[in-house]
């Protein structure tokens, strides 16, 4: 019965490992898209030069 539960466990935790890694991954191609966007989309500073779309 002990090893039952631990093949259950362990598949368990490998499956919410495994969600939780993939919703991770969308979560990065996101922001990643985001950042790429950012850098297009700037708005034209004095004399018409570019600038910084962050703030640091």
């Amino acid at each position: 019965m002990v090893p039952l539960l631990l093949v259950l466990l362990l598949a368990l935790i490998l499956f919410g490992a495994g969600f939780a890694l993939k919703v991770l991954w969308w979560i990065a191609i996101i922001v990643i898209v985001l950042w790429l966007l950012g850098f297009v989309v700037r708005p034209t500073g004095a004399g018409g030069r570019r600038g910084r779309w962050y703030r640091w």
